[in-house]
């Protein structure tokens, strides 16, 4: 040991040996007097009483004892804090129990509080996070700028690939085709409002599909094939018989708007959800049979020699024509393929299952029942069962536990493990008896996107292990980039993604997946209003929404929602200038989400009319204009417009449509600066006060500005003097601002004869309004300047306006006298008028000093003394 600490000893001084100087003495000091050093040093450093003493004052000042404070903490004892109040005698068994019962109570809650913080400030950090990055990237997509490789340069002229671009948050790019589809896709909405209009059901799926086919068949194979799985899993008929035809009848008519909206918004372990999950798996698997049995008719087609299809056209002959030309090759089948009767018969029935051909199916195992009892005992009478069930196309029969024993027996003693079966009769016997449903792949069977997901509905059992929802989570674990392709590969699977989504009920993903991409974002848009129509889209709450995307995933969980007013918004955003009346349509869908539970219901409504009021606060001016909000013909009667006609629709009444559409669009549009519009629309809603308020802005505005506010200004006029016309022979908004409005519109003809140098005119005209004191009487000059402070501030704002044109018209009148008149007495009275008049204005300039800029003051002056006044 002592060796050791010699040689740390040694070790210590070496690490200083560096810093030794001959000049320094050593300092030995041990440890104790090291602190007593430092102690000293401390109490020698001036200031420690003073700053001390000066705290306590401050703190006294805000009612805080200091002193006492120290003392109590001093003698602060906090070894006891987690005894119990009463001491515990050593035997007191039941009191300890007790003490230790409370304290882990005490402790449960302080821990559950910790997780509930930390768990609080995770989700806002994540949220945070994602609204940055995704804003981020909004922001430079906005300024024409793409952002890493999932936002490459769209340069078709330089031949690169369009590649996937955040349409989600800027809309779709204004290119020809785009302007196409939007076109074609706007019949069918404005359609569909009519009919909801009307109070009558409307196909919207099947007029989309059709508009999709119209432009471009070949390339819309995917999108038609979304619709073609929308169509099957609401069961929407191609055509509606209108009202007035002879067949339709109330009861034999579907109601189709917010047909599934109580299953699909309530209890999801409702009867009526699980049975919608049951019809969405049953319709998505229905129409991946019918796109199947459409490319084993073009297979057969495409490759007739080899199918030998022959003239029989039934489903069982294609069937086996496919298989030839499938499996058949040189004269052999593949291996595993198992013959029974001399043919590949589980391929066969596998094949008229998959196809949807359930009862060609059964009269094929019947044919050969003998040969197949032969190696599979008792399938048929199984295969009958299952087949012949009225459940079993709704994809909730099972068989009686006896069968399915025998079938799961069958299953695990010759082909879970054999390596030798044939997948076709494996497969068969897992969709009979719904066995094994953790092994979601068969060979050959699940060869394809479409096969495999077939196969996964075909097996859903929502009365055990979760049905969908384990679907779904499978298929979200697996993502995006395993069913279209990795990002910028050459031919990507556009779409198939949100079909996947489409078909395991997930519509809110799936309408985010095409509006993630420039391709397929005019589809997204319309697909969601389909969807809100039929009452399969779920909304959030406004203090759920975003802006920066339309889909919110509830944290921890949940299902997730999609924000129409976002969608329908970003979409009508580059025409609602131009095509109002259209942009309307596509708003009228939002409040197709009103009957959602509280509070995204409602709420719905008030994001509808506030889309609404931007259209119309934005809107072009002129005569579409008028006819989105209605207006007043020349003989003084009403119109209507067409957003007070959709009142329905928007689930308005028409004091709401007053209160709500035209006096807040009155509003936003006056904060906008666009007073003619705010004029009219507070005109409609009836508030005259509000009109001739925003005159008295509007008119105020525009006197000051160069060439009395161009063409705008003179459209206000216009309307200002009709409005005042009327007003003043109804009787209506009586008071200063009228009058001011009045005073405002001469001072504007004022103007308009100065313009044609008409300078006696401009001068009669600002003497009759009063404004302008003429007369040198100091008791009228002392009235008039305490008028002034009264006056309408529009009037005050443009005193140098009316002053300097008034003084300007005295001084020409002046200068023309003098020139022209002959006599000397007749000239000698008029200068000494004009004279008199600019003396009032400059006396009436003086008396507002601090009212009036500077220049003004100095104009008038100088006039004034260039009269000789």
């Amino acid at each position: 040991m002592a060796s050791d600490l010699s040689a740390l000893l040694t070790d210590s001084k070496a690490l200083t040996a560096q810093l030794h100087k001959p000049d320094l003495p050593h300092v030995n000091l041990s440890l104790d007097q090291i602190e007593a050093q430092s102690r000293r040093l401390v109490s020698r450093q001036p200031g420690a009483t003073v700053d001390s003493a000066r705290a306590n004052y401050l703190l006294a000042q805000a009612h805080v004892d200091a002193p006492a404070l120290a003392s109590s903490i001093q003698h602060l004892n906090a070894s006891a804090t987690f005894a119990p109040l009463q001491a515990l005698q050593d035997t007191d068994v039941s009191g300890y129990l007790r003490h230790a019962h409370e304290q882990n109570i005490i402790s449960t809650i302080e821990e559950a509080r910790r997780e509930t913080q930390a768990d609080f400030y995770r989700a806002l950090q994540d949220r945070a996070s994602r609204d940055w990055e995704a804003r981020k990237k909004r922001v430079f997509e906005e300024l024409g700028t793409r952002v890493g490789e999932q936002t490459r340069a769209v340069g078709e002229n330089k031949g690169q690939s369009r590649g996937s671009v955040l349409a989600l948050s800027t809309g779709p790019a204004p290119t020809l085709e785009t302007q196409r589809k939007m076109m074609a896709y706007n019949v069918p909405i404005v359609e569909c409002n009519a009919a909801r209009l009307k109070g009558v059901s409307y196909p919207i799926i099947h007029s989309l599909a059709r508009a999709t086919l119209s432009m471009n068949p070949d390339s819309a194979q995917q999108i038609t094939q979304n619709y073609a799985i929308l169509v099957k899993i609401t069961n929407e008929p191609p055509a509606i018989a209108p009202p007035e035809h002879a067949g339709a009848h109330m009861l034999n008519t579907p109601i189709l708007e917010r047909k599934h909206a109580r299953a699909y918004l309530g209890d999801p372990n409702s009867r009526d959800a699980v049975e919608l999950r049951k019809q969405i798996a049953r319709g998505s698997r229905q129409a991946l049979e019918e796109q199947y049995y459409s490319v084993i008719d073009k297979t057969l087609q495409a490759r007739p020699f080899e199918a030998k299809l022959g003239g029989d056209p039934s489903a069982r002959n294609k069937i086996r024509s496919f298989l030839l030309v499938r499996y058949y090759r040189n004269g052999e089948w593949q291996d595993r393929i198992e013959l029974v009767a001399s043919q590949p018969l589980w391929a066969k029935l596998f094949y008229l299952v998959r196809t949807g051909h359930a009862e060609d199916a059964l009269a094929e195992a019947i044919q050969y029942q003998k040969a197949i009892e032969h190696r599979e005992d008792s399938f048929v009478t199984h295969f009958r069962t299952w087949l012949e069930s009225p459940d079993r196309r709704r994809l909730s029969y099972r068989l009686p536990k006896a069968h399915r024993d025998h079938i799961q027996s069958i299953f695990n003693a010759h082909m879970l493990h054999s390596a030798t079966v044939d997948p076709f009769k494996l497969a068969l016997y897992k969709l009979i008896g719904k066995l094994d449903p953790g092994r979601r792949t068969v060979p050959l069977v699940t060869a394809t996107t479409e096969d495999w997901l077939w196969f996964q509905l075909a097996m859903v059992d929502e009365e055990e292990n979760r049905g969908l929802a384990a679907l779904t989570e499978t298929l979200l674990g697996y993502g995006r980039g395993h069913f279209e392709g990795p990002a910028g590969q050459k031919n990507p699977r556009t779409g198939v993604w949100a079909a996947v989504l489409l078909m395991c009920g997930q519509f809110e993903r799936a309408v985010s997946a095409l509006l993630d991409n420039s391709d397929t974002y005019v589809e997204g848009v319309h697909i969601a209003i389909a969807l809100a129509y039929h009452g399969l889209l779920r909304v959030p709450s406004r203090t759920e929404m975003s802006d920066v995307t339309p889909l919110t995933i509830p944290q921890g969980g949940g299902s997730p929602a999609l924000s129409m007013q976002t969608v329908v918004w970003r979409y009508v955003r580059q025409f609602v200038k131009t095509d109002p009346k259209e942009a309307l349509q596509y708003v009228y869908a939002v409040t197709l989400g009103a009957d959602q539970p509280l509070p995204s219901g409602p709420e719905q409504r008030e994001l509808t009319w506030d889309l609404v009021r931007r259209i119309v606060v934005l809107a072009n001016s002129g005569p579409v204009w008028d006819e989105l909000v209605g207006g007043f013909r020349p003989d003084g009667s009403r119109f209507p417009g067409v957003i007070s006609q959709a009142m329905p629709l928007l689930k308005l009444s028409p004091e709401e449509f007053h209160e709500h559409i035209l006096q807040r669009a009155a509003r936003d549009a006056q904060d906008a600066d666009r007073h003619l519009e705010a004029i009219k629309l507070f005109n409609l809603a009836g508030d005259y006060t509000k009109v001739i308020m925003c005159l008295a802005q509007g008119l105020g505005k525009t006197v000051g500005q160069p060439a009395g506010g161009g063409q705008e200004g003179r459209d206000l006029e216009q309307t200002a003097r009709e409005i005042i016309r009327h007003y003043e022979r109804m009787n209506r908004a009586v008071g200063c601002e009228r009058d001011a409005v009045v005073k405002l519109l001469k001072i504007r003809e004022a103007m308009e004869a100065r313009a044609q140098s008409r300078h006696d005119r401009v001068l009669d005209i600002m003497e009759s309004t009063n404004l302008v004191p003429l007369e040198t009487d100091p008791a009228k000059m002392t009235r008039r300047t305490e008028e002034f402070r009264n006056l309408h501030n529009s009037l005050i704002d443009n005193a140098p306006v009316y002053l300097v044109l008034t003084m300007d018209a005295i001084v020409a009148n002046y200068r023309l006298a003098k020139a022209t008149l002959a006599s000397d007495a007749n000239k000698r009275v008029a200068l000494d008028t004009f004279r008199t008049k600019g003396r009032a204005i400059a006396s009436y300039v003086g008396m507002l000093t601090h009212r009036l800029p500077p220049e003004v003051l100095a104009h008038i002056h100088r006039l004034n003394v260039e009269m000789g006044a």
